[in-house]
């Protein structure tokens, strides 16, 4: 396991200027990390290019996106796509005459998934098949990008492909029990990692969220000797997620969400960079806190560690503006609800011998039990409750504050080559806030 590497300065380096490229490898959907990183480069005059996953037709066969579809994701982006379909996962794929994976789990039941069975053989041949289709696509749109790369340009390429949960009915319904239940409804998370159905979707975590990355390295591997050649610097870098320091009891903590099903694929993608870096290839994860977005929306009590970014704020120097981000939280509470006594809940979250056990980071990522999903779901409901709308919450802002943080930290981290991953936490993102706020 890669060891805790936090991040403790504010990068000021930057090799990036006009006339440079950024490329996105993932495709831009909503709210999310790559916002701020894709603000920096623009603010630094960068071409923007991005790719496409594509989209399935009725029949689920791969597609690249109609006219309409292409204008709306480059107006989106602000920057030309690349219309090649860059799917990852194998989950839809599979030889000639086979079935695909999920095909294979479509008679799954809520009652029968623990023991069905699925033949490890046929998953191989459908594996090697989604990742030719990846690679020879990758290898095409990067013999696209190469033409888009002027002589003398540095590049960036921004790695934000995750997920790979196949789309399977009764697989919600699993999810739901697992991230959301409490009481009768709990599931252990171990039940699906120890079920032939989670055991494909760890196989596929690892092709969409890590093993991604050594495809785009490869695949760009004529950009890079190119633009180095001619003297110029490349930078890859990756969102990873390995838990936060945040502050518990007026001290810097590591903590996680559990059970973060997808924890084994972000330590895979750690050894990507790692082995990247040792080959002389300038790739950093850059591990991440926990935001709200419309993927972790599932994982309920995810948002509980955004809670103190509050008072880091005040720890790391902050002035009005960190108090102005008081009052705007303050203010999205319910009448008679003070911050301060919503912090007080969650430092009693923190400091509850349940939440506390799971505060240990070599046993990381760890199964989930009925006593933290009680303690951790009925405290994410309770605070959700305090507010006077629950589409306008504070985790919300706090998220967006985050995003506007981690922004400036990679595109100047990335440039300073510091190491292959780093921890983005509490004490840093905040000191990055009000420095952008003096």
């Amino acid at each position: 396991m890669t060891e805790l590497n936090p991040l403790r300065h504010i990068p000021e380096a930057n090799v990036f200027r006009k006339g440079d490229v950024f490329v996105l490898f993932g495709e831009l959907f909503g709210r999310g990390y790559v916002n701020g990183l894709i603000d920096e480069a623009r603010a630094a005059g960068m071409t923007i290019v991005g790719i496409t996953v594509g989209r399935r037709d009725d029949s689920g066969a791969l597609r690249a996106l109609t006219t309409e579809e292409h204008a709306e994701a480059e107006e989106k982006l602000g920057g030309r796509i690349i219309n090649v379909p860059l799917m990852a996962g194998f989950d839809m794929d599979a030889p000639a005459g086979e079935q695909n994976p999920t095909e294979m789990l479509s008679g799954i039941t809520l009652k029968s998934w623990q023991e069905d069975k699925l033949d490890w053989e046929k998953i191989e041949r459908c594996r090697e098949a989604g990742v030719r289709r990846f690679t020879e696509s990758a290898a095409e749109v990067m013999a696209q990008i190469d033409k888009l790369v002027p002589e003398g340009a540095n590049v960036f390429f921004a790695h934000t492909m995750a997920g790979g949960i196949p789309r399977i009915k009764a697989f919600l319904a699993i999810a739901n029990r697992i991230y959301k239940g409490r009481g009768e409804r709990f599931m252990s998370s171990r039940a699906l990692l120890d079920s032939d159905l989670g055991k494909l979707i760890l196989m596929n975590f690892d092709e969409v969220s890590a093993n991604t990355l050594k495809y785009l390295i490869d695949a760009s591997a004529p950009i890079r000797e190119r633009v180095t050649k001619a003297g110029g610097e490349v930078r890859y870098t990756a969102y990873g997620y390995h838990g936060t320091e945040i502050l518990i009891g007026g001290e810097y903590q590591w903590q996680t969400y559990t059970n973060y099903t997808q924890g084994y694929a972000k330590m895979r993608l750690e050894s990507i960079a790692e082995a990247a870096w040792k080959s002389g290839v300038t790739a950093t994860v850059f591990n991440c806190p926990e935001i709200r977005t419309n993927s972790s929306d599932i994982f309920v009590g995810v948002e509980l560690s955004l809670f103190p970014l509050l008072t880091a704020l005040k720890k790391e120097g902050g002035g009005a503006w960190a108090e102005q981000q008081w009052q705007i939280c303050q203010d999205l509470l319910g009448e008679g609800t003070s911050l301060q006594s919503l912090l007080d809940t969650i430092e009693q979250y923190n400091q509850d011998a349940t939440s506390a056990q799971f505060r240990n980071f070599e046993a990381w990522p760890m199964d989930n039990t009925p006593a933290l999903a009680e303690v951790m779901i009925g405290t994410s409901e309770a605070i959700t409750n305090l507010h006077k709308d629950k589409k306008a919450l504070i985790t919300d802002h706090l998220s967006s504050l985050v995003l506007e943080g981690a922004g400036p930290l990679m595109f100047h981290g990335a440039s300073e080559k510091i190491a292959p991953v780093l921890w983005l936490n509490h004490d840093i993102i905040a000191r990055q806030l009000n420095a952008l706020h003096p």
